[in-house]
């Protein structure tokens, strides 16, 4: 039998009508917006089986069984996945387009492993006396279990009760491994990947589990654990809840993605059904062109927290690049959309939402409430701060709009935000993930010492005596406060006495390499007042080097009369600056050479 495309699914899963379909197997009477009737699963009498149009699946709160169109032919009548596809679009009149199967998925195995996982762990949840922990958090952040058996939220338990279920289901060793469902102790036994978490099931577009975002219920870290990528998961190309939203995004028109998994579940409890959210990463462009597929327009809706504003503009500039419009709504001062739910409900979901400012907009707002457009040096950092924004804007008109704006905003021409805007591309923000631990990322190793701090640290290292003058010296001159001066700091308070390996002991573990490599590097007969010397100065020049070029990018902005006033500070900057570094000198003269001819 042939392979079905993908959208070909989609679009007969969107063009069923799940109650009448279901309806002629079941007896189904409307409960509010869901209709009810007995389950034909397990043969109950009682309405307990529910048909959730808006979610486009059934559920039963006594077997749990769950699903949606394709699943209810397949688990009703012994149909394979394809056959029931094919069944539904018969009845809703969409021709299937032949092509030639390339033979059986060879991912199954692992869609069939991670689901029976996440059947296995809600029944875990439901039930089991070691998951009264995860019930009663549930309850203490006033959600009701009952109304969240539907979502398939699990529990992994401690040890390795889930490795045995598995291998008793017939899970082999190596595919759980494979789905990221088990990870390898140091003596090369298998150990459970979740590990006394409350889990969220992730789901792909055609509704299949495909892997699980964990939140742990003690102090262990991280707090939050995802399954690794693998063969059906790539975490940033899925969205928490857009199986079941897709469809509430198309007809509210527009997607509201918000940062956790409990803000998507306290939305859509209070009847926000078109909420998504990233897995714990920053949003990615290929989630951005998920987004996409289903709605020109997203509201942001993260905390009210400078990391939830730093968060939703990094966000917003994905969206814009990928040619979505983009509004930020804003919770009171520190709240969430979790407790805004919880405290007023849908209307008060509404209202914020109603409110959302386009993200442009909100961004002035904000540098307007810090009283950098008051001045010229606030509005030579505003102008910084709209920047990413406009490079991000791949929409002509959009761009036109905002450039517009900010010359209006800022007070300057428009010439001078488009010569800005053109100075360097958008790049798309590096993901950032909410989790750590064993199997993450290590973190990035420290940058290699610049050259005059290297030679400051060998001075130290080899010749103690000379740490506290260095010291005095690099806290008077004016230089740039990084990690290199801070290490430079923090070897010149120790005392003299401590030399050789004992000072791998007194620094920080990221900064042993570099005071390894040094101590190893051969000291003879070295002029050392003239090093030190030469490499303060070197210091200091380049710290004035920075304030000249911010200079230079005040210049855009500034009025005639701040411009002459700017330039006089120019001049003396430079002229500080060869004093300190004759080699400087030679640049300015050879530009004002080349200015000349």
């Amino acid at each position: 039998m042939s392979a079905i495309p993908d959208d070909v699914i989609e679009q007969v899963r969107d063009a069923a009508d799940l109650v009448s379909i279901i309806g002629e197997y079941v007896e189904l009477r409307r409960t509010g917006s869901d209709y009810r009737g007995p389950c034909p699963f397990h043969g109950g009498k009682h309405r307990n089986f529910a048909v959730i149009p808006k979610k486009q699946m059934f559920y039963c709160f006594v077997c749990h069984e769950a699903g949606d169109v394709f699943t209810f032919f397949m688990k009703r009548l012994g149909m394979e996945y394809p056959t029931a596809v094919r069944e539904v679009a018969g009845r809703v009149g969409i021709t299937i387009p032949e092509r030639r199967s390339t033979g059986p998925d060879p991912r199954e195995p692992l869609f069939s492993a991670v689901s029976v996982a996440g059947e296995w762990y809600a029944r875990r949840l439901r039930e089991a006396d070691d998951a009264k922990p995860a019930r009663r958090y549930l309850e203490e952040r006033s959600f009701d279990l009952a109304k969240l058996l539907p979502q398939g939220l699990g529990f992994a338990p401690k040890g390795d009760e889930f490795l045995k279920a598995m291998e008793q289901l017939g899970v082999k060793a190596d595919v759980l491994m494979e789905a990221g469902l088990a990870v390898k102790r140091e003596d090369g036994s298998l150990r459970p990947r979740f590990w006394n978490r409350l889990l969220f099931p992730i789901h792909d577009l055609r509704g299949r589990v495909v892997g699980f975002g964990g939140r742990v219920l003690d102090d262990a870290e991280p707090k939050y654990l995802n399954s690794p990528d693998s063969p059906v998961f790539h975490k940033g190309s899925l969205l928490y809840n857009l199986h079941h939203a897709k469809h509430a995004i198309r007809k509210a028109e527009r997607a509201v993605v918000v940062e956790g998994y409990f803000d998507v579940l306290r939305l859509v409890e209070v009847g926000t059904e078109e909420t998504v959210a990233p897995l714990g990463t920053s949003l990615t462009p290929e989630q951005a062109l998920l987004l996409k597929r289903y709605s020109k327009s997203v509201v942001l809706l993260y905390d009210n927290d400078p990391a939830g504003l730093r968060a939703s503009f990094r966000a917003a500039d994905v969206l814009l690049h990928a040619g979505l419009r983009v509004l930020i709504a804003t919770p009171p001062p520190r709240e969430d959309p979790d407790a805004v739910a919880l405290a007023g409900g849908l209307d008060a979901v509404r209202d914020l939402l109603d409110d959302a400012l386009d993200v442009f907009d909100r961004k002035l707002q904000l540098l307007e409430r810090k009283g950098w457009l008051g001045s010229l040096s606030g509005r030579r950092r505003a102008l910084d701060r709209l920047l990413p924004t406009l490079r991000a804007v791949s929409d002509g008109v959009t761009r036109d709009l905002y450039v517009n704006r900010a010359a209006e905003a800022l007070g300057i021409s428009r010439e001078s935000v488009l010569q800005e805007l053109q100075s360097a591309r958008w790049h798309a923000p590096r993901p950032r993930s909410e989790e750590g631990g064993a199997g993450e990322a290590p973190p990035p190793r420290r940058s290699r010492l610049a050259r005059p701090e290297r030679d400051l640290l060998r001075v130290m290292l080899h010749e103690a005596g000379w740490r506290e003058r260095i010291v005095e010296r690099l806290v008077e001159l004016q230089s740039e406060e990084n990690a290199d001066r801070q290490l430079l700091l923090h070897v010149g308070a120790l005392d003299a006495k401590v030399v050789g390996s004992e000072v791998l002991d007194r620094v920080a573990p990221e900064e042993r390499g570099a005071v390894t490599e040094l101590l190893a590097e051969p000291w003879g007969d070295m002029n050392v007042d003239a090093m030190v010397d030469g490499a303060l100065r070197k210091i200091e020049s380049r710290a004035l080097l920075t304030q000249l070029r911010a200079i230079d990018r005040q210049i855009t902005v500034a009025s005639e009369e701040e411009k002459v006033v700017l330039a006089r500070q120019k001049e003396s900057l430079s002229r500080r600056i060869a004093s300190l570094d004759p080699s400087y000198w030679n640049v300015i003269t050879k530009r004002r050479s080349r200015s000349a001819r």
